[in-house]
Formats: C-alpha cells, structure tokens, sequence
C-alpha cells in the first residue's frame, strides 16, 4: 500500500537505489582498500545523491560492533529522501560483492509515511544491486522477538536545548554457525542475518565498521536538499545541540567488545553541509557529533 503512494518502481522500493558495480564478482576473501566512502556513497540512480558523515575502523577479523547513539527527528524536504543514523557492518570489495548489515533509525516519509525516527535493519550481499531490502520487506532477517518491533516509531526524541535520549545497537556473528545477530537497548536481541544470505559475510569476519549519519540529495529544486542529518545542527554546537554516537566498540575473534582507540577516522563528503568531529571522553569513550542542516550559504 504504501508503495503505491511512492515514486519507487515494484523492484525499488524499500531498497537503497545504487549505480551498477562495474566489476566482475570475486568470492575470494577481499579487503576493503581506499576511500571508506566507496562503500556506501554511489551516487544512486538519475539525481539521487547519498551523503553521509560517518566515523569508521578499518581491521580484519571484526565479528561485530556496538554504538549508542543520539535520536532526533531530523526534516525531510522530499518525501522521496530519507535521514537516517546507523551502523554498517561491512565485508567484499566496493563493487558487486560487497556484502553490508546496516541497522539505526531512520526518518523516511516514503517508507513509513510520516516524519518520525523508527528503528531500521537493511542487508545486501552483492553492492545495493539486487538482494536486501529495509526491515521485513523481503525475505532474509529472522526476528526472534516479540517485544521489538522492526519499523516502529522511536520515542522519546532528543531536543535542541533539551532533554537528549538514544539507542543503544549491537551486531554481532555467531562464530558456532555463521549468523549476524541484532540486539537492541543490550538485552534485547532482535533476531539475526542468516549467514547463508551473504556472499561474503558467510565464511568470513568483516573488515570494516562505520557509523554515522545519511541523507539523500535529490535535488528536486535545482540545488542541494534542506533535508537534515542528526539534529539539523553542526557537529561544533556539541552536546545538547548536534547529533552523536558515542561508547563505539567493535567485536574481537574471541567475541569481546573492545574499543576501537585511536584506530578511529572520521570522513564527510561536503562539510559545508554536514560534518562531523571526533571526541573521546572518560565516560563515553570514543565517539564523535555529526550533523548538519544541509543547503544553507555555503551548501548551495
């Protein structure tokens, strides 16, 4: 139903619309090489722009991560754009075999129709081409729970000014039978990522993690969105006033939560309209602010 209201063709809606890869498909055991970004920023099909503002950790072995982070309701300018805050669990080459399990909150009026942040999972196995989906919508994720809700409205939200409220997200492999796990606020496990739907995260651990922030940019009025990302505010107003993410941890081959340190790096593609800033705090750990309120003067 709610398909039939939105601008997505059958085969695209509820997926992350991505150019094709332009390399032929390797099974064999990959490391993620250069621009972290590659992984998640195609431009997408015709206008469609992803930008994100996101730390990442590059190591091999990494057999899950965990964050907190803040919830906002960030606006959306087009009901086609979204905002989202997520992890990525990342494994392959940037092209068709890259193999990725997001999970966060997300504010998408043409997925859920309206302007609320909802907790999200997404897969794909072969780089945004043709498997995956968001949440339920195809066949994949196996919810094991009964008292998380894959899709609904998060509340209470964080203010500017105010009261401040997150998520705590952990994925984690099983290293027995190969499946991705979820758990939600620490002792909510959601369900799992069979491991037979990657190519692969099946056999192997993956090599990179990332969190933070997402938009789309379409453009619709001949220039940058005003969609927002976080809090609508700049990473430098801190805490009360842009987004965060902070205790960010990632999973050992002995299936320990250790932090990532200094082996954290933080990227955004136009800071002009969002950016993001590293921080470390004795009572947080690492973690970084991220945001921004898209087209403004120097975000034209």
């Amino acid at each position: 139903m709610r398909w039939s209201e939105s601008s997505s063709t059958p085969r695209a809606y509820g997926r992350k619309t991505h150019k094709p890869a332009k390399t032929p498909y390797s099974r064999e055991k990959a490391n993620i090489e250069g621009d972290p970004l590659a992984s998640i920023s195609i431009n997408g099909d015709g206008p469609f722009n992803h930008e994100h503002a996101i730390a990442y950790f590059r190591q091999e072995d990494l057999f899950g991560a965990s964050a907190v982070m803040s919830v906002w309701d960030p606006w959306v300018e087009v009901a086609n754009e979204f905002s989202l805050s997520q992890i990525w669990i990342l494994g392959g080459s940037f092209d068709e075999d890259l193999n990725s399990i997001e999970a966060g909150w997300q504010v998408s009026p043409e997925l859920y129709g309206d302007g609320q942040p909802r907790l999200f999972i997404y897969w794909t196995s072969d780089g945004y081409q043709a498997t995956g989906c968001y949440n339920l919508l195809c066949s994949g994720f196996i919810q094991t729970s009964d008292t998380v809700a894959i899709g609904a409205a998060i509340s209470p939200i964080s203010k500017v000014g105010g009261g401040q409220y997150q998520i705590e997200i952990m994925i984690w492999k099983d290293p027995r039978q190969g499946n991705w796990w979820m758990a939600f606020e620490g002792s909510h496990v959601v369900g799992y990522w069979p491991a037979e739907l990657f190519t692969y995260l099946s056999d192997f651990a993956a090599n990179m993690v990332e969190w933070g922030g997402e938009i789309v940019n379409s453009q619709t009025y001949g220039r940058h969105t005003a969609t927002q990302m976080g809090s609508g505010r700049f990473a430098e107003g801190g805490f009360g006033s842009a987004g965060f993410f902070h205790s960010l941890q990632v999973v050992d081959s002995n299936n320990n939560l250790q932090a990532v340190g200094g082996g954290l790096q933080t990227l955004a593609e136009n800071s002009d309209c969002y950016d993001i800033k590293s921080v470390e705090d004795p009572n947080w750990g690492s973690g970084f602010y991220f945001g921004g309120p898209g087209h403004n003067q120097l975000c034209p």
